[in-house]
């Protein structure tokens, strides 16, 4: 069977004034995948994922998205749509947990009775259901995010994007989410997107892992050949470490 490709990037870059934050020479990503970007801070990942999201046009370059080629141009809302972003810092709306899950079904004009057992179905996945009518306000930082991964998930889109999505996340949060991500691509075959700078995190959640460094894409290999046999002298040291974050 034939990977089916649902993001190819060619020559493509992004650069604010006259610097230039990401240069990818060639990137595809495959529908289904899990695929994990590492690198130090500074190095373009959290820029790519907005070019990935299509909050961003790239200052050159080709951006495929399925099989539409997007020059200078964002795609249409239908396809827009298929893609969302869990940040690394929630911002919720100032009202209930469940108005804010329901927020994006609410956009798409969807029926009440259907978007209420969405996100019924929603908060009980991420083990919030007792917390629905509670201000989205008042919730710890882990209890925040599962919300804003629920609000994510319950539009079902094709590509999720994650941008450091457990930083700072105490580790039964952190587990319970990456549980979730995980069940997610298994289950609806959810193409995801990892930014992380916890090596851990994609070892145990990629299928692919790729090193930015300076804008640039080093490496890019199946996880375990990422950590395990990494063919550029770069990655290796900062599989062990020796790169500064």
């Amino acid at each position: 069977m034939v990977d089916r490709i649902i993001y190819q990037l060619q020559n493509l870059s992004q650069s604010y004034r006259d610097r230039v934050v990401v240069q990818i020479e060639r990137l595809e990503i495959f529908e289904g995948e899990i695929l994990a970007l590492v690198g130090p801070s500074g190095a373009g990942k959290s820029t790519l994922l907005r070019l990935l999201n299509f909050l961003e046009q790239p200052t050159q370059g080709l951006l495929r998205f399925e099989q539409s080629s997007l020059n200078g141009s964002f795609p249409p809302l239908e396809q827009r749509r298929k893609v969302t972003t869990v940040f690394q810092t929630p911002v919720l709306l100032n009202r209930s947990v469940a108005a804010n899950v329901a927020y994006g079904l609410k956009v798409r004009q969807q029926d009440k009775k259907a978007i209420d057992q969405a996100v019924a179905a929603a908060l009980e996945r991420v083990g919030l259901s007792k917390l629905a009518h509670q201000s989205a306000r008042t919730l710890s930082g882990g209890e925040a995010q599962r919300v804003a991964l629920a609000r994510a998930l319950v539009i079902q889109p094709t590509v999720l994007l994650m941008d450091e999505p457990t930083a700072n996340l105490d580790p039964y949060n952190v587990k319970l989410i990456e549980e979730i991500v995980a069940e997610e691509n298994r289950a609806r075959g959810t193409t995801i997107v990892l930014v992380t700078h916890n090596v851990f995190q994609a070892k145990r959640l990629a299928h692919r892992t790729g090193l930015l460094l300076e804008g640039r894409l080093v490496e890019i290999a199946p996880t375990p050949t990422f950590f395990e046999a990494p063919t550029d002298p770069r990655t290796a040291a900062f599989v062990r470490g020796e790169m500064v974050y």
